[in-house]
């Protein structure tokens, strides 16, 4: 039994009922229009998380079906493979809750003993600095404690404000991949009763998709290779030196994990690791976040590199674009950039304007 699972713009020119409907450069034109404007309007909307999110179910289902044979009809295997995919998308929520409540529990042990270590290191900063300095230094860690509550507290509004736009990303997401699921089921069914413009804006969606598909599989290898050098730090560097990190196995399933998301991710994985280091003291601190920095400065290069094959881009091209759309965008734009800049030489291939 075969189900085809091709279902792009180009295998359907040819089912067109009655007359010819397809584009002309006229309907290719105001769908560029069009796709540019959603795609900006994106950003300026600060919806981008609802979109990678429905394009990352979309292709996944996609990708499961296409390796499925457990139903006589294509709809069929795919509303299979969107169940797969919620099972696994609730086994991570169950996992990353079980993770975040591990990692409170490291920052209230962690806080008290990084302030005390901070107030060491401060008392031997007093042998070397001059007395014009010393008068900005804190008196211990009691003082330092004081800092550090009047710091939250004059902040309480701006962490509240993070754990609002925190809510509305979840929310965002969870309605991205309730759209990325009805939309490949839609997909599935082969529809044809589009008009010219229809067609060609569906074939914007189809190389988006494909540009999407291409910058994800070299984030997997990117997150694949920093899982990899993190591994080899907390397991086997330091344990030779005789320092030994709580849950560093822990810690290698959340960089991977994190990693699959872009600069967010090494935010989120650094931080924990920076986190369980300086528990322990600040020269393993000191030598984490050395690590981290270097690690992290070659993969920015290797982030190019990997994503550039995938999407048949140089690495300079990328860099580029990622440093324009950070400077337009900020970090949102810094995520996007590969996928915008993907989906554009794509299209620009396929037209043989490049």
């Amino acid at each position: 039994m075969t189900i085809s699972t091709t279902n792009s713009p180009e295998s359907r020119e040819s089912r067109g009922q009655g007359h010819d409907l397809r584009p002309t450069r006229i309907h290719h034109g105001v769908s560029w229009v069009m796709a540019v404007i959603a795609l900006f309007g994106t950003l300026k909307l600060d919806l981008l998380p609802a979109l990678l999110a429905g394009l990352l179910m979309f292709e996944l289902t996609q990708l499961i079906a296409r390796h499925l044979r457990v139903a006589k009809t294509r709809v069929q295997t795919r509303l299979f493979a969107v169940g797969l995919l919620v099972l696994a998308i609730v086994a991570l929520i169950v996992l990353a809750v079980g993770g975040g409540v591990s990692a409170v529990h490291i920052i209230k042990r962690s806080v008290p003993e990084l302030l005390l270590r901070l107030a060491d290191i401060i008392d031997s900063l007093r042998l070397s600095l001059p007395d014009s300095a010393l008068q900005t230094l804190p008196e211990g860690s009691n003082e330092l404690r004081a800092i550090f509550t009047q710091w939250l507290r004059s902040h309480a509004s701006d962490l509240g404000h993070v754990g609002l736009k925190a809510a509305r990303y979840l929310a965002e997401i969870v309605v991205g991949v309730a759209v990325g699921a009805m939309v490949a089921l839609y997909d599935a069914q082969g529809t044809t009763n589009l008009g010219p413009l229809g067609r060609a804006m569906e074939e914007r969606a189809y190389r988006l998709g494909r540009a999407f598909r291409g910058v994800v599989f070299g984030q997997v290898w990117i997150a694949a290779i920093n899982s990899f050098f993190t591994a080899l730090y907390l397991i086997v560097a330091l344990p030779l030196c005789g320092v030994h990190l709580p849950l560093a196995s822990a810690l290698i399933g959340v960089t991977f994990g994190a990693g699959l998301l872009p600069v967010i991710g090494n935010l989120i994985s650094n931080t924990l690791i920076l986190i369980v280091s300086f528990s322990l003291s600040s020269s393993v601190a000191l030598a984490s976040l050395t690590f981290l920095v270097v690690i992290h400065k070659l993969e920015y290069f290797l982030n190019a590199r990997i994503i550039g094959s995938q999407v048949q881009a140089r690495s300079w091209e990328l860099l580029i674009a990622m440093l324009v759309m950070e400077s337009a965008f900020g970090v949102p734009g810094l995520i996007a950039a590969p996928v915008y800049y993907a989906y554009l030489k794509r299209e620009l291939t396929s037209e043989k304007l490049i």
